[in-house]
């Protein structure tokens, strides 16, 4: 199938594609960039879903469902959506290798894929396997590391307090043991916090950028309630060939001081001011200096914003852990392509 994909005469809508090409659709120049059968050997270790009886259909091709997930992400499509867009758009076809009369799989299959995914807690390994490629390309990270995190939320639960109190203790509340189906609606995991008097719930996405190439590097994902600093030492990059690290005035702090002169990194972090006593203005000016550095993974943020990276539709935190990780994977994808554009511009 994938030696179909771009082959002249495959689709009759060829013409239409070509222009579609010149009008800018960035799809083939991704499914030409992407190693695709890299992630193969990781994604076919997922148990094998069986034939529905001897003459049933054979399971899907694990790449075909794997770049439908990589669809729904770069579109924030919901699992109907993304089966609905992949039967009317004839790119979304060319991209997954699907001519016009084969079957498309359906929306619950891609639910029941990226289950399998969540239970085998894969997705880390996905990116990791993408990042290795990223560094034999000549994309090993570089110039610093830039660490932040950012509020991924998901949609608010009315609880009780002493519902959400036992929530908060890792037990399940009475009520939701009697009720099964209210309790499977209720995500244990996602928590509380408060950011610039602004409430959040749900959970956060940790990440480590490089300063030459903007791609993540590493990261991290924890309820909304756990402080960035609490990730730090997680996040860092001993690959990274710069030596300093900047971060903004969450991760300061006497222990992160120590951790990074300890391992031998050039502190960046951004100077806090404390009650009764406000930055100087050569603490002012410092961290003026450093924002124009940290500021480059406020464009990373903003990227996987766009692929509707704020709000989840997901319940529980391993769930969580493969829309985030997918978020991270993606944005990386997209950013190598891009890359590899201005290379070619130059």
């Amino acid at each position: 199938m994938a030696g179909l994909v771009g082959q002249t005469g495959f689709f009759p809508g060829d013409r239409r594609l070509r222009e579609l090409d010149l009008l800018g659709d960035g799809l083939p120049l991704l499914n030409r960039l992407i190693p695709w059968e890299r992630f193969r050997p990781i994604l076919e270790s997922l148990p094998k879903a069986k034939a529905k009886g001897p003459g049933g259909r054979k399971p899907y091709d694990r790449i075909l469902l794997f770049k439908m997930m990589v669809l729904q992400q770069l579109h924030n499509l919901s699992d109907e959506q993304t089966e609905y867009q992949i039967r009317d758009r004839l790119s979304f076809q060319r991209f997954l290798g699907i001519g016009l009369e084969e079957a498309v799989p359906d929306h619950t299959t891609l639910w029941l894929f990226r289950e399998s995914l969540a239970q085998a807690q894969l997705t880390e390994r996905l990116f990791t396997t993408f990042h290795a490629f990223l560094r034999e390309a000549g994309y090993a990270a570089r110039a610093g590391q830039i660490i932040d995190a950012s509020f991924v939320t998901v949609p608010r639960q009315r609880m009780r307090r002493e519902e959400r109190e036992q929530v908060n203790q890792g037990e399940v509340p009475t009520a939701w043991q009697e009720q099964p189906a209210k309790g499977r609606q209720k995500d244990r995991n996602a928590r509380w916090t408060k950011k610039n008097g602004q409430s959040y719930f749900g959970y956060k996405n940790h990440i480590n950028v490089d300063k030459r190439h903007k791609l993540i590097h590493a990261y991290q994902v924890t309820d909304a309630s756990v402080h960035d600093s609490q990730c730090l030492e997680t996040l860092l990059d001993p690959e990274n060939t710069g030596v300093e690290v900047f971060a903004d005035s969450a991760y300061r702090s006497e222990e992160s001081e120590r951790l990074l002169q300890e391992k031998g990194y050039r502190n960046r972090i951004h100077e806090r001011a404390y009650r009764n006593r406000p930055l100087s203005k050569a603490q002012e000016k410092a961290n003026t200096r450093r924002s124009r550095h940290r500021a480059r993974v406020e464009h990373v943020f903003g990227a996987i914003t766009q692929q509707g990276g704020k709000i989840l539709r997901t319940i529980g935190i391993a769930r969580a852990k493969v829309k985030i990780g997918m978020m991270n994977l993606v944005y990386n994808m997209g950013r190598f392509t891009c890359l590899l554009k201005q290379e070619v511009a130059w």
